[in-house]
């Protein structure tokens, strides 16, 4: 494939993802706005954080008066499972040049990544699935940073949008994307113990839940596909 026909792929591929985001940046422009930001403020975090979940906490740490030492930390804990995407994309990645991996590092979103590791999966042997991984991270950027200045031009019109269960939208679109690629018993078996582990330390705070549950489908999806692989092996 050329690199417009992967651009544009990826950009397509996202189209899903942005729906289920767009509340989730509706939202966040209407809370920070409420929490206090100014609006450049509320822009420039969507614009050089770009991390939804980080954005919603920090709001939440500087309406309660958490210093800038704690507000570190956290937003470090709750995006550690970055370091697991980049983990899984490095192999795919590490013959591009800095000028590349800088830009997709900072483009690496939950939503890219559900995305972008699904098209390095497939057996083809395209030499430009990065500009695949540039379209899909450039879509939900612009699409963030419009769905946060909607959210603070227009929020504060809405009351209590945050409690419309508009995030169920987001929730959705990744069990759309997530479940047709169980495709083995070792990757149910991983989604089920991951999803489990994170109903059962939800309360967990930090998100240190998040990190649980991850860290408990790694391991057990990596200890039953051994064992899948053995059995194979001895089959054949």
């Amino acid at each position: 494939m050329s690199r417009q026909h992967e651009f544009l792929q990826g950009l397509r591929d996202m189209l899903p993802m942005l729906l289920g985001a767009m509340p989730f940046g509706i939202i966040y422009g209407s809370l920070a706005g409420a929490a206090g930001l100014t609006p450049w403020q509320t822009i420039g975090m969507s614009v050089l954080v770009f991390a939804g979940s980080a954005q919603f906490i920090t709001i939440s740490l500087l309406g309660g008066g958490a210093t800038l030492l704690v507000l570190w930390l956290t937003t470090l804990v709750v995006n550690l499972r970055h370091a697991l995407y980049s983990a899984t994309l490095q192999p795919f990645v590490r013959h591009l040049p800095k000028r590349w991996r800088v830009p997709l590092a900072f483009c690496l979103t939950d939503e890219a990544f559900a995305v972008v590791q699904h098209r390095y999966a497939e057996d083809d042997v395209s030499p430009h699935k990065h500009w695949y991984f540039l379209g899909a991270g450039l879509a939900m950027y612009g699409n963030w940073i419009a769905c946060t200045l909607i959210g603070l031009l227009f929020g504060q019109a809405v009351p209590n949008i945050a409690a419309w269960g508009l995030d169920f939208a987001m929730l959705s679109t990744f069990i759309g994307i997530v479940v047709p690629m169980l495709r083995n018993r070792p990757q149910v078996a991983a989604a089920l113990v991951a999803g489990g582990v994170a109903l059962a330390c939800h309360g967990l705070p930090y998100k240190l839940g998040l990190m649980a549950a991850a860290a408990a489908g790694i391991v057990v999806g990596v200890v039953l596909e051994q064992r899948y692989r053995l059995l194979l092996d001895k089959e054949l």
